[in-house]
């Protein structure tokens, strides 16, 4: 029965008996009528076997001359029957004769289609939510977003004049139009496209994120190790892989930022090939990924102004010039720190969201307010010997289950590219020797990619760090020429490096007996090539553990910085760092880390009093041959 709203304001029984006579809205269409109802008609046509009426600029029909009872010209009003609704589609009506009766104005409500659904050549409707306006040199082009996906609508005004104006970003909307088809995918011919809003407009957005919350749900996979310290994670890791997802389904573009070392790109990496992949089973435009995802590496061990200042511009010109959403941030072994704080900040201004997956000593209270999701061991009692790159393998395959073969060696290649020292590390390399790799292949890759990453500075290398880490690479032969090279010329520079050292390396034991050594790398070390001052240090460090076996403390230092490294002292390098601000006067010291593996900065005037106030913490410190450190940073 065909529903509306009275035109007549009696509500009394007897009203409500008068029979209904429906006056359609101009856009109604066949599917606002049915069998027996009767309606408001203008003649459009006389011809001599009777008269052709319109009951809305969409719906028309003959009342054959022997359901008249009168004579009609063009342009007469009657009222009329739906009486017959032929095979060919075709109406016929007969005259009404009422005498009383009441009018109820009847708007038109289409058939609404999922997008998901839509079938090239018909027509149809849609309702979802605008994710972006692109005006091109021709028509707009609004991408709109429902439950089930995401279609380009094309409306024209004149060439490059923006069509609805009044309609932006996350609005909802109602297009019709003709489904044709463009570079092989759906695009709709925009044939009228109304703004929504009040309830109209709550209940497509309610729809639309009840339906984008259930498609985005991760998949459940089983780890790769069984890990009961890693189980306490995974409810965070599932919730930033819901929100990843959900992030494409909607599509806002991701940018991801990773710390530029090995473990950082296992675990970059895997999560950017993951949503590339889911991207393309969303989007119809095959050029989805290169725009939706961008990863992105960061030299230091937070983030920084600079990197932050590069991102928002990016991110403002691609609303500019491609009518994009900003996009989600996601923080990879990075981002867990006060450091990080102005950069998000900034963020903040322009609402972005931000994720992070990390493992260096958080600092929950400074950055949690900042951010939509936290995944850190230290806020589970655990610690650093859980690598992102181990985390990140586990969220990729929660993305895309379909990943988990390629993805067999990398926890092990992250885990001893960072120094884990974790009970799970020989399962770790069990299950990447099951897939081809033995332990020296693992080393070597993990130094092949902080090779890589120290050239590339700024640089994605999309195809470089794929063919390293054999993710995404289609050549395996391609893959081991390129870890020879890369890895043989690493283990060439480190040599060089430690050699130049060597003669200038400073070495005193400490008073809770352990060995500390310390070496100037501004005046003795090579500049401004591999291995960077973390490296270095790192190295350096690792062979005076070989060689003495004891507990050892390193400190490599320039200008206005200093890089530590220790095992077998328990040191907590991030409060050590709060406390010299304090004390030193005017040191301007900042910087963090890992428990005992971290980097400070500090003002170049105040070196040596916030070196020798750093030195007597590490002699007043505990040793704990069970503690090791992790990975050498960047400085």
């Amino acid at each position: 029965m065909t529903t509306g709203t009275a035109g007549d304001s009696g509500t009394d029984a007897a009203d409500e008996a008068r029979p209904v006579v429906y006056d359609l809205a101009p856009d109604c269409t066949a599917d606002d009528v049915e069998l027996g109802d009767y309606y408001h008609a203008v003649v459009n046509g006389v011809v001599p076997y009777g008269v052709f009426v319109d009951i809305s600029d969409n719906v028309s029909g003959l009342v054959h001359e022997s359901n008249l009872s009168d004579e009609y010209e063009l342009g007469d009003s009657l009222l009329v029957r739906l009486d017959e609704i032929k095979e060919n589609g075709d109406l016929a009506f007969v005259e009404a004769d009422l005498d009383d009766y009441r009018t109820v104005a009847v708007d038109h409500q289409p058939t609404v289609t999922p997008i998901r659904d839509l079938s090239i050549g018909e027509t149809a409707t849609i309702e979802g939510i605008v994710t972006q306006i692109k005006q091109t040199g021709g028509p707009t082009v609004f991408r709109c977003c429902d439950a089930t996906g995401i279609v380009a609508c094309t409306a024209f005004e004149e060439a490059g004049v923006r069509a609805h104006p009044d309609v932006e970003l996350d609005d909802a909307v109602q297009i019709t139009g003709t489904v044709e088809e463009h570079e092989g995918s759906p695009q709709i011919e925009v044939e009228s496209l109304a703004r929504l809003t009040g309830e109209a407009a709550e209940t497509v957005a309610e729809r639309v994120d009840e339906g984008l919350t259930e498609r985005a749900k991760p998949h459940d996979v089983e780890p790769l190790v069984e890990w009961d310290a890693f189980e306490k994670l995974r409810p965070d890791l599932e919730a930033v892989a819901q929100q990843l997802r959900r992030t494409v389904l909607e599509g806002r573009p991701i940018r991801v930022r990773h710390h530029a070392d090995g473990d950082g790109m296992c675990a970059s990496l895997p999560v950017q090939v993951a949503l590339e992949r889911f991207i393309e089973t969303v989007h119809d435009d095959e050029d989805a990924p290169r725009h939706l995802i961008k990863r992105l590496p960061s030299k230091a061990p937070f983030y920084e102004m600079e990197d932050v200042t590069r991102d928002l511009n990016f991110a403002l010109e691609g609303r500019e010039r491609h009518g994009q959403q900003l996009p989600l941030l996601l923080m990879l072994d990075n981002g867990s720190t006060e450091e990080d704080v102005p950069a998000y900040e900034n963020l903040a201004h322009y609402d972005v969201p931000i994720l992070v997956v990390d493992h260096h000593h958080p600092d929950p209270d400074a950055v949690n307010p900042l951010l939509d999701g936290h995944v850190n061991p230290y806020l589970h009692g655990e610690d650093y010997r859980i690598t992102t790159g181990m985390m990140c393998v586990e969220l990729a395959r929660m993305i895309d289950p379909d990943m988990t073969d390629e993805l067999q060696h990398v926890p092990a290649v992250a885990g001893l590219s960072d120094r884990s020292k974790a009970e799970t590390m020989e399962a770790f390399i069990e299950l990447a020797n099951d897939a081809g790799y033995d332990r020296e292949d693992l080393f070597r890759i993990g130094e092949a990619l902080d090779y890589a990453a120290h050239w590339l500075r700024y640089s994605e290398g999309e195809t470089i760090v794929s063919d390293a880490l054999n993710v995404d690479c289609d050549d395996e032969r391609r893959h081991q020429e390129l870890v020879d090279f890369l890895a043989d010329r690493a283990e060439r520079d480190i040599d060089r490096q430690l050699a130049a050292l060597d003669p200038h390396v400073e070495h005193e034991r400490l008073d809770n007996d352990a060995h500390l050594y310390r070496v100037d790398l501004d005046d003795f070390a090579h500049r401004f090539t591999y291995p960077a001052p973390g490296k270095t240090t790192g190295n350096l460090h690792d062979r005076k553990v070989q060689e003495t076996g004891d507990p050892v403390i390193t400190i490599g230092y320039g200008p206005d910085f200093a890089v530590l490294r220790s095992d077998g002292v328990r040191l907590d390098i991030p409060e050590m760092v709060a406390e010299l601000d304090e004390e030193v006067i005017g040191g301007g010291v900042s910087g963090g880390g890992h428990l005992v593996v971290g980097s400070i900065k500090f003002v170049k005037g105040m070196r040596s009093e916030v070196i020798e106030s750093l030195v007597e913490k590490m002699s007043d410190a505990e040793l704990d041959e069970a503690l090791s450190s992790a990975t050498a940073l960047d400085t």
